[in-house]
């Protein structure tokens, strides 16, 4: 009798073997395995954590799970990254929005839960396809399992408006990885981020080495691709100053501090000429007929004076009715500008439909804002052109590519103005100082921060921040920035890129299934 030496099986056991359902154990393990993504994010950084958490899931989800138990799996993963990521919000509902701690806490918990669905649907329909198109184990971990992670993050991005923080691109801006931005975006990387997580989980299986070549591709393209410039310089460059306040959030809205603010940012305004001086989101909080009769001709006077343009954020009404989040802008030949806030953040302003007894809940001031439009002109700063967005719509890359792939004269600068004192001395702030790095990767643009307090900065169209003020105290930036202009193939083709690269990946891996069952038909008949 002839004895062979057994293999390791090159396809996962069958499913019903590992059950139905996870054991509590294996789901605190999965929700702690997605929460430690949180240290692959600022201002940790160990970017390569995100790669072993990815790893556990889907090998968790890879070797033999059956459908359900990885959607239940998938849903405590998200829920662990989510709540991880975002547990800031906390700071905002308690400690400004008047609930105690334990709602405050069942509210972060309901919203991982929500958030955790992403996740399992990434691994549950993943998971499904294995079943249904017969993949063999490489089809499966290296194409259906990262192009559904991808998708996932990518719906996450926009149902019921969406809230893509903390997806996992964002943690690649200054690893090789990023190198990729200018290309396929945000949620592209995220793909090839779950590749390099499954490359990973190859090892567990027979063909170790094209696995590990592949995950040393994909790196060393990157970072590659880093020394691409996709876009070039434009005009002259500017003066800048860029003002951070330092209001404090119990006082920002307080009537009785609202003397101060006023005097404190019109000192700050008018302290000292540039090209562009830029105050954050709501430094001015009240409306303009609010203001004493002086102040705005003052900010003008000075303009005039000096050649110093303005840009602000002040709310603005158009009636009684219909306000908006808006940044204001002045000129020394008189001109005036507004960008008015295009997406705005459910519970602060807008209540989603059924949800006014949450916010009644809380004492944050909500309204319901006017939304602008989804493509506004830049505000010319002598031979640059400056386009503003307001705090949370930086999170949202496909809305600013569209503004300048759709403007008749493209922004050659990008200006942020945000206020995150809501969230205290959290991770939120260089959380989204990471955000606007990518959008300046994705774009090939310089963005300049305007922050109440933090992170009030500088980046170059590269990705870098070169230049940044301390967080949590009144300072001022001033530097000379050079504008940009051209186009990469993200502004370009924005997320259709990305999804029509991963809808081909689909069909790879069905097409391999297709000849694995033809396969095994022909040796049976």
């Amino acid at each position: 009798m002839i004895l062979r030496r057994r293999t390791q099986p090159a396809t996962a056991p069958d499913p019903a073997l590992r059950g139905t359902r996870p054991s509590l154990k294996a789901l605190v393990f999965a929700a702690l395995a997605g929460g430690a993504s949180l240290f692959s994010f600022e201002p940790f950084g160990w970017w390569p954590l995100q790669f072993l958490a990815l790893a556990w899931l889907f090998y968790q989800v890879g070797m033999g799970s059956s459908t359900r138990r990885a959607v239940y799996l998938g849903w405590a993963f998200g829920f662990g990254w989510s709540v991880a990521g975002m547990h800031w919000l906390y700071i905002a509902i308690t400690r400004f929005g008047g609930l105690s701690a334990v709602p405050g806490a069942i509210a972060i918990a309901l919203l991982g839960l929500y958030m955790g669905l992403f996740a399992a649907f990434a691994s549950g329909v993943s998971t499904w396809l294995r079943r249904r198109w017969a993949l063999p184990v490489p089809a499966f971990l290296l194409l259906v399992l990262p192009t559904l992670w991808g998708v996932s993050e990518w719906m996450r991005g926009w149902v019921f408006t969406g809230f893509p923080w903390a997806a996992s691109g964002y943690a690649h801006n200054a690893a090789p990885l990023g190198g990729f931005a200018p290309i396929v975006g945000v949620y592209g990387i995220g793909v090839l981020v779950a590749i390099c997580a499954s490359c990973l989980v190859m090892l567990t299986q027979r063909h170790k080495m094209p696995a590990l070549a592949l995950f040393g591709l994909l790196l060393v393209s990157g970072g590659l691709l880093r020394q691409v410039e996709w876009t070039r310089p434009s005009g002259q460059p500017i003066t800048v100053r860029l003002l951070q306040g330092d209001i404090r959030q119990d006082e920002k809205f307080a009537a009785e501090y609202l003397g101060r603010i006023l005097l404190r940012y019109r000192d700050m305004l008018t302290a000292a000429p540039a090209d562009l001086v830029a105050a954050p989101e709501t430094a001015i909080p009240v409306f303009p007929n609010q203001l004493p009769p002086d102040y705005l001709a003052g900010l003008q006077d000075f303009s005039r004076r000096t050649g110093t343009y303005y840009l602000f954020g002040i709310p603005l009404a158009d009636s009684a009715t219909a306000y908006a989040n808006s940044v204001a802008g002045i000129g020394p030949q008189g001109q005036a500008y507004r960008y008015d806030k295009h997406h705005l953040v459910p519970f602060g302003e807008f209540i989603p439909t059924g949800f006014r007894w949450f916010t009644d809940l809380m004492q944050i001031p909500l309204g319901d804002f006017t939304r602008g439009a989804a493509v506004q002109a830049p505000f010319p700063v002598k031979d640059q052109l400056v386009l503003p967005n307001v705090c949370y719509e930086d999170v949202f890359g496909e809305e600013i590519a569209r503004q300048l792939r759709e403007a008749p004269a493209p922004a050659t600068l990008l200006l942020n103005v945000s206020n995150l004192a809501w969230y205290g001395e959290s991770v939120a702030i260089p959380q989204h100082l990471q955000i606007s790095r990518m959008r300046s990767l994705e774009t090939g643009r310089p963005m300049l921060r305007a922050t109440n307090n933090g992170a009030t900065a500088i980046i170059d169209g590269r990705g870098n921040v070169v230049q940044q003020v301390p967080f949590y105290r009144q300072d001022v930036l001033a530097a000379r920035v050079q504008g940009m202009s051209g186009s990469t193939p993200y502004i370009r083709f924005g997320n259709l890129l990305f999804l029509g690269l991963g809808g081909l990946a689909l069909a790879g891996a069905w097409f391999a299934g297709w000849r694995r069952k033809t396969a095994r038909a022909n040796k049976s008949a």
